[in-house]
């Protein structure tokens, strides 16, 4: 078993609770469903948000899919000019026996132009 990173970031319509969280649900759906994660599994998330989206923790997604156990940490992402608006990204450590190379990023919505090599 190897702990690697598995990164992704989509995009959300407005700074409200809803948005956020449904956002950041359809974005760990993808993430589990590409690389077939199992909570018991993950080590740790580590979401950050940029600074337009503040009415939830992108966090809860997790907590509301049964991440009970996992250590979760929630950040603002860097206020850098003319950078992605509305962006939530999320970076999870996995143990698993793929290789790096098998572990698959997703990137949705707005958040493909980030890594137009790993469009979903």
């Amino acid at each position: 078993m190897y702990c690697r990173g598995i990164r992704g970031a989509t995009t959300v319509e407005g700074n409200n609770a809803e948005a956020i969280l449904n956002a950041t649900r359809e974005l760990l759906d993808a993430l589990i469903a590409a690389n077939d994660v199992h909570e018991e599994d993950v080590v740790s998330a580590i979401f950050s948000a940029t600074s337009d989206l503040d009415a939830v923790f992108p966090a809860k997604a997790a907590r509301d899919l049964g991440w009970a156990d996992t250590a979760l940490f929630c950040c603002q992402e860097m206020d850098v000019p003319d950078a992605l608006p509305k962006c939530i990204r999320v970076l999870i450590h996995w143990n698993t026996p793929k290789s790096q190379r098998e572990v698959v990023h997703v990137y949705l919505h707005g958040a493909r132009i980030l890594r137009p090599d790993r469009d979903q």
